[in-house]
């Protein structure tokens, strides 16, 4: 079944009150590792995550990420921030699956590398 983005309850994960008023929002408040689980037990359904770069780093750090869909655009800035910054710890991921689409975005599928 497809749902639209205003009927789909959002999990909004941040220090502030989120800016945008959206229907079905709950938040969640600051970042905190040990509520993604607790979230997770208490709904039976699918979690999907849309976020910062330091959301996801955060997510990848504890080993809260199942999946990982990375959107690669063929524009290449060479500043701001970066998914996986210099220094960090590695993270260790499998190809799952890929696409490529006509306008050169490529989809890129990850998960937890398998021991």
């Amino acid at each position: 079944m497809l749902r639209s983005f205003d009927n789909t309850t959002k999990y909004v994960v941040g220090a502030r009150e989120p800016q945008a008023e959206w229907a079905n929002s709950i938040s969640l408040g600051a970042y905190d590792p040990e509520k993604i689980p607790a979230l997770e037990a208490d709904i039976d359904a699918t979690i999907y995550i849309s976020g910062s770069g330091t959301l996801v780093r955060a997510l990848l750090a504890e080993g809260l990420v199942d999946d990982l869909r990375l959107f690669v655009c063929p524009v290449a800035l060479g500043r701001d921030e970066k998914l996986f910054t210099d220094g960090a710890d590695p993270t260790k991921l499998e190809l799952n699956a890929h696409d490529v689409y006509a306008n050169g975005v490529v989809h890129l599928n990850y998960g937890p590398a398998r021991p």
